[in-house]
């Protein structure tokens, strides 16, 4: 006679699929997978928060804890209104996210011993100079990555944004050497762009081939980010792309991007595509490396890049909301303690496109996001739930009360700092702008025009096409309006003396706008008149 458990096992095999050691281990595993669906829910109730709130065109999210990835979620469109789904695999501008991935490539090229941090920049760009020529002697490797080389806030961004612009790598280091500094060599930080580009032509110069290949060959391959998109590409072919939207009224607005993705100027500081999957097994190559991967760049290495270089004031927002006490750079990455938890970041941003990559080292834990719309307030709101979930847990603070605490933030600014009405602006008429029209250099940005057209007097830029709009007059002032929804900008001419021609200086018409549109770095003079 069959025992109690004999007798009742085969019925539950023939019935169920399951023996009694199976049954055991589903109610063991039960509660774990409970845990999972709350923490689902959890993330879903955050991100959908925001989505709504902040009304995205598209958003792709995954979560790390404990160095496994527990949480990804794809929302919206590709192009707003075209019924193509974001999934894990569409490709997102990540934006200065390459950053960090261009200090990789330079830690690959350390560790094979084709570079040294402390080499001088001039070893790799003989032709390399900036406006102080002790400066130009004394640059090292390491400080083309830690915003403190002296140059102002995004100083010389104009000759890598707006694109479409026909500003190559050689200009840009040519350039430097015109855009004069804000402060002094290694004193303090102010973020730029441009000598990241030379960073990848450091990189270039030192492994032997273009940065485009470098990357694909150093970075891409090794870590099986097959997605990752650097050079020129296409987008019909590469399929699944996120378009970048700007917002009109409440409207999400495509940005068109041509087929053939041209190789950028940029890419070294922010001109990388990937998708969700392969960023998070980028994050974790950080937070929890095979044994692969840490042949493919050292420990020695790992610890350098995300070690503070330079320090960062800490904002009163900062410390009130993250109970911060110090912010540093390294090399590609910022970092700061978090309610007493190491945090390891970056952001991007682009027209259009909006990302963050967050880590916690000490719990191998971490997050990244990306989103096809403007998105600059609703970066910060999920960056700070998201983290608070680690750092703070059962924090009270949701989605609404961080984007509220900004919205009253952007009204204080408003009160104080208020922008001129526009309503009252006329387009400038040809006689009252004949002594100042004709054509205008900058040494770093080149020619622009200023000239008759249809009864009106036009703005154009030689070499970035974007730049061209329309002469405004406010009151006594005089602005230009661009024609493709760039940041409007103050034009302040100067009368011609014996010393000097005719020059021209711009500032942007709102003071708190993006600090790539840096106008207050150009200095014209009058070359002569119209063409």
């Amino acid at each position: 006679m069959r025992s109690t458990e004999q007798a009742l096992a085969p019925p539950l095999r023939r019935r169920r699929g399951l023996g009694w050691g199976a049954l055991v281990l589903l109610l063991l595993l039960a509660p774990l997978a409970a845990t999972a669906q709350t923490a689902n829910r959890s993330y879903d109730k955050i991100v959908d928060a925001v989505v709504a709130r902040y009304h995205l065109p598209g958003i792709a999210v995954g979560v790390i804890e404990n160095g496994q990835v527990v949480y990804t979620r794809t929302a919206g469109e590709t192009v707003a209104g075209s019924g193509q789904k974001i999934t894990p695999r569409t490709l997102f501008k990540i934006a200065s996210n390459s950053k960090a991935m261009t200090t990789a490539l330079l830690g690959r090229l350390v560790d094979q011993g084709k570079l040294r941090w402390d080499d001088p920049v001039t070893k790799y760009l003989p032709q390399f100079r900036m406006h102080d020529p002790w400066v130009t002697a004394n640059m090292r490797v390491a400080d083309l990555l830690t915003h403190s080389s002296g140059l102002p806030e995004g100083g010389g961004d104009l000759m890598l944004w707006p694109e479409p612009n026909t500003f190559t790598r050689a200009d840009i280091i040519h350039g430097l050497a015109f855009i004069k500094p804000g402060y002094s060599f290694r004193a303090q930080y102010q973020y730029d762009n441009l000598l990241y580009v030379v960073a990848g032509e450091v990189a270039a110069a030192a492994g032997g081939a273009s940065y485009e290949t470098l990357m694909h060959r150093e970075v891409f391959e090794p870590l099986g980010l097959s997605r990752c998109q650097v050079g020129a590409w296409n987008r019909d072919t590469v399929g699944d792309v996120a378009t970048p939207h700007r917002r009109d009224g409440d409207r999400n607005v495509p940005i068109p991007e041509a087929a053939a993705i041209p190789a950028i100027t940029s890419a070294a500081a922010g001109g990388i595509r990937c998708d969700l999957t392969d960023m998070l097994s980028w994050a974790r190559n950080w937070l929890v490396p095979t044994p692969a991967q840490l042949q493919w760049l050292s420990p020695r290495q790992r610890q350098t890049l995300q070690a503070p270089h330079m320090l960062i004031p800490v904002s009163d927002q900062r410390r009130a909301w993250d109970h911060s006490h110090v912010m540093a750079y390294g090399y590609g990455w910022r970092m700061a303690d978090v309610d007493g938890q190491w945090n390891v970041w970056h952001t991007g941003t682009l027209n259009g496109m909006y990302s963050m990559l967050s880590l916690l080292p000490d719990r191998n834990s971490g997050f990244v996001f990306m989103i096809n719309g403007e998105a600059g307030d609703a970066r910060t709101v999920l960056g700070e739930v998201l983290t608070k979930h680690f750092t703070r847990p059962g924090d009270t603070r949701d989605v609404n009360w961080y984007a509220d605490a900004l919205e009253r933030q952007s009204k204080q600014r408003a009160q104080v700092s208020p922008l001129p009405d526009a309503s009252t602006w006329q387009a400038a008429t040809t006689t009252e702008m004949a002594a100042w029209t004709g054509t205008y250099r900058d040494p770093w940005f080149g020619d622009v025009t200023l000239c008759p057209q249809d009864g009106k007097v036009r703005f154009a830029a030689k070499k970035s096409p974007t730049l061209t709009g329309t002469v405004m007059r406010l009151d006594k002032r005089y602005l230009v309006h661009w024609d493709n929804g760039e940041l409007d900008a103050w034009l302040d001419f100067h009368t011609a003396s014996e010393a000097a021609p005719v020059s021209l200086r711009m500032a942007k018409l709102d003071p708190d706008g993006d600090f790539s549109s840096d106008y207050e770095d150009l200095d014209f003079q009058r070359l002569g008149g119209c063409p």
